[in-house]
């Protein structure tokens, strides 16, 4: 149902020059993000109707504990867009249009009809390897074209930012929560925010994957930073072992999809031995399996004190001794469901 049209995405519209005279313009908001206000944007003229999705960075998250974040986010989501879009053009939607004054953005609307969340087709138990396979083989070769550039060191130079939305909500409160483990938490972080090697997206969730007849879509790129590819490798991993404990009945299409999706990814590596990463992305992804439970951002689908405990356990003993393959955590992972 359209809805009465917001003054940013009215005034954003005419600014971008997207807004034709004598158009109308129908607004629908979109749900799923905690972060942003996001709009589908009908411009209905005399002879067609344009679609365009609007965006904008919220100053405050939409979680329980208060998470304040610098809207400035905004500017550098468009920067990522554009230099994916000229790495890989078939995953990443164009940016048709941009404003300073709102902190707004427009690009392609995919219609809802035909293009669903992987998080969406996680939950129906359509998992889909070809998605891991396309999604791994996209971030990948963005990390792989972006790696050791000054010129993107220096425009995603985003440190103070992405600390304020990945590091401190998620592995320092998780530090907090566990005290035995805020030794390790704290190294990882300070190893994290070193390490200087390729344009992150920092937020590679199935929530931000738009699957459909054109293939995956990757959007929401709030916390593009330049800094450690395992941070992407590990982010969508961990999200596939945890739904896991979602939807257990599909437990072997996840994993199957975790072992497609690293290896997917470790083949294309060139810009490091992939032993290296690949101990970076298992620590990381432990630290983010607790973070999801303990950190500001619990996922929504876990609140079982049994599931939490599980996975809680299960992330300790691995970031206290941490394998050297991401195989071995998933077997690990494997073993512990199983018993």
């Amino acid at each position: 149902m359209a809805q009465e049209v917001p003054d940013f995405v009215r005034e954003g519209l005419r600014n971008m020059r997207l807004l034709r005279d004598g158009e109308r313009i129908q607004a629908t908001s979109l749900t799923g993000g905690v972060s942003s206000d996001i709009w589908r944007v009908d411009l209905l003229g005399a002879g067609d109707t344009r679609s365009y999705c609007i965006k904008r960075a919220l100053a405050r998250l939409r979680v329980a504990d208060e998470w304040q974040a610098p809207v400035e986010r905004g500017y550098y989501e468009i920067l990522w867009l554009k230099e994916a879009f000229a790495i890989r053009p078939q995953n990443i939607l164009e940016i048709v249009g941009e404003d300073r004054f709102t902190g707004s953005f427009a690009m392609e609307y995919l219609p809802a009809e035909d293009y669903a969340s992987w998080k969406q087709l996680l939950a129906a138990g359509r998992v889909g390897v070809d998605i891991a396979r396309a999604v791994a083989s996209a971030i990948v070769n963005i990390h792989a074209q972006t790696a050791g550039d000054p010129r993107i060191a220096r425009k995603f130079a985003t440190d103070d930012m992405f600390m304020s939305l990945r590091p401190a909500p998620y592995f320092l409160t998780a530090a907090r929560r566990n005290p035995a483990l805020a030794p390790v938490l704290q190294a990882l972080v300070e190893r994290l925010m070193q390490t200087k090697l390729a344009l992150v997206h920092g937020d590679l969730s199935p929530k931000n994957i738009l699957v459909g007849p054109r293939g995956p879509f990757i959007v929401d790129a709030e916390t593009a930073w330049y800094g450690d590819p395992a941070f992407d490798l590990a982010f969508c991993l961990n999200h596939l072992l945890l739904k896991c404990l979602w939807r257990p009945a599909s437990r072997d299409e996840f994993l199957d999809a975790f072992t497609v999706f690293r290896d997917s990814y470790v083949e294309i590596v060139c810009w490091e031995p992939v032993h290296g990463l690949e101990r970076r992305a298992v620590s990381l992804l432990y630290a983010m399996m607790l973070a999801r439970v303990d950190g500001k951002s619990p996922v929504e689908y876990l609140s079982g004190a049994a599931d939490q405990n599980l996975l809680r356990g299960f992330a300790s003993e691995g970031l206290l001794q941490p394998e050297a393959t991401l195989a071995a955590v998933r077997d690990r992972w494997r073993r512990t469901l199983a018993a």
